[in-house]
């Protein structure tokens, strides 16, 4: 069994592959015990995998793993972290914006007896000041309305240790916010400052349709605080209507006009309105949360798995497709 294992999801980042297998290899050497590197491929569309087979050909160290569809970066994270055995895994992105070589610190920080090391951006080149004032709005909102304090300038790059990857492979949600996860964890977590670079090549796949859902999704996995804010704000609401019903009435049996006017019937209406879909919208966020667990899917398919040695077993809700051969292929 290796001592490290790195996990790389990846998603149309031709461009990057053979550079990412380069650098990962020199790690590797360069790493206090031994080593494998696990690159998902979350169903791409351009050469990525054609590419990465190329890699693993030349080195044995790496692993391949290829999902039947495209299911997003939280999921492909979670499948190579699922086939991993190391003691200790590394988890980074493919676009070379976070430096292998930070891993070297992280193992270090490791040694010293810490069960999660985080990656914290100290400068992001690259990055335009919408994305870095965003991101850091986010998770500074995000602390102050959950229970679990998700470090700033931290994303999903980090050293996890056995123990508490085997807590993690246990959480089996569908909508997946990884980094609030292992910060749910607990345990004995620390950071490693380092400077993330700009991509490669390729282009962002978050952009901001994305970025949004990702928010969302962090949010209502971690807190009822928008619940609370839409109950809030129904009872806010409803004490302005029954005070202006109160002032309507007074005002009528006073006489102070007898022509009603319909525009203000029509601004309150549509207000009240308006209140009541945002409402809902807040708490069918949570409804399809939970309609997405009541189904228990399966959290992805493994389409195709290449130089692992041995098989190795899958946490509950993963599947390996079995490859049969058809009759006509016979």
């Amino acid at each position: 069994m290796p001592t490290y294992s790195l996990v790389v999801p990846a998603y149309n980042e031709e461009g990057v592959i053979g550079e990412l297998a380069a650098r990962l290899t020199e790690v590797m050497d360069a790493l206090d015990g031994d080593a494998e590197a696990i690159l998902v491929d979350d169903g791409s569309r351009d050469r990525t995998y054609e590419l990465m087979l190329v890699a693993a050909q030349e080195e044995p160290r790496l692993r391949l793993i290829r999902l039947s569809r495209n299911f997003g970066h939280q999921i492909a994270l979670t499948a190579g972290v699922d086939l991993a055995a190391g003691d200790a895994v590394i988890v980074l992105d493919a676009d070379l914006q976070d430096p292998p070589e930070v891993i070297l610190e992280l193992a270090a920080r490791w040694r010293e007896g810490y069960d999660i090391v985080y990656a914290q951006r100290d400068v992001r080149v690259g990055e335009t000041r919408f994305k870095r004032a965003t991101a850091a709005w986010f998770y500074r909102g995000f602390n102050r309305i959950s229970e679990v304090q998700v470090p700033v300038d931290v994303g999903d790059f980090r050293l996890v240790d056995r123990r508490a990857l085997d807590v993690f492979n246990n959480m089996r949600e569908s909508n997946r916010f990884v980094r609030g996860m292992f910060a749910w964890i607990g345990l004995r977590q620390t950071g490693v400052v380092y400077a993330r670079q700009e991509r490669f090549a390729g282009e962002t796949k978050y952009p901001l349709r994305k970025m949004l859902r990702f928010a969302s999704t962090g949010v209502i996995s971690f807190s009822s605080a928008p619940l609370r804010a839409a109950l809030t704000l129904g009872f806010f609401v409803s004490f302005v209507a029954f005070a202006l019903g109160i002032w309507s009435l007074i005002v009528k049996l006073a006489g102070f006009y007898n022509v009603p006017g319909w525009t203000s019937i029509v601004v309150v209406t549509a207000f009240i309105g308006g209140i009541q879909l945002i409402v809902l919208g807040v708490i069918g966020l949570y409804i399809g949360d939970i309609h997405a667990e009541v189904k228990g899917r399966p959290l992805y398919v493994i389409g195709e798995l290449e130089n692992f040695p041995d098989e190795r077993s899958l946490p509950p809700r993963a599947i390996v497709a079995d490859r049969r051969v058809r009759e006509y292929e016979r």
